[in-house]
């Protein structure tokens, strides 16, 4: 069975940076898509970014310039920079088998316990 772990997050004041990773293990498919979630108290779950077995990248227009998302199928990192207070929530990481990747959480099927990244002064 995949299983994904968080690590990384904390509190950073605006403008700081984060870096989150992700540690996958159970799966040894050859095709694969991971990405990143977050959600805020009150809001629904929304896409972050994404990256698949062919380095095919998704960003969400919220954090695109701003996020950096990379890896492989044991690992991925996502690289936060000019960190702002909507930033702040819950942020998950998420796997499916399959190299189709798109930035919707229904079309994710694993997913990580998740991990508090919050961005104040």
């Amino acid at each position: 069975q995949l299983q994904l772990t968080e690590s990384g997050g904390g509190s950073v004041q605006p403008g700081g940076s984060l870096r989150l990773s992700c540690a996958a293990s159970g799966y040894g498919g050859r095709n694969w898509c991971m990405g990143w979630f977050r959600q805020a108290p009150g809001q629904e779950r929304e896409g972050v970014a994404s990256i698949n077995v062919n380095n095919y990248k998704q960003y969400a227009d919220s954090v695109n310039g701003r996020a950096t998302i990379s890896g492989d199928n044991a690992k991925i990192t996502l690289q936060m920079n000019s960190l702002r207070p909507e930033d702040t929530g819950m942020y998950y990481c998420a796997a499916r088998r399959g190299a189709y990747c798109v930035l919707r959480s229904p079309e994710f099927d694993n997913w990580g316990q998740g991990i508090q990244v919050t961005v104040s002064s």
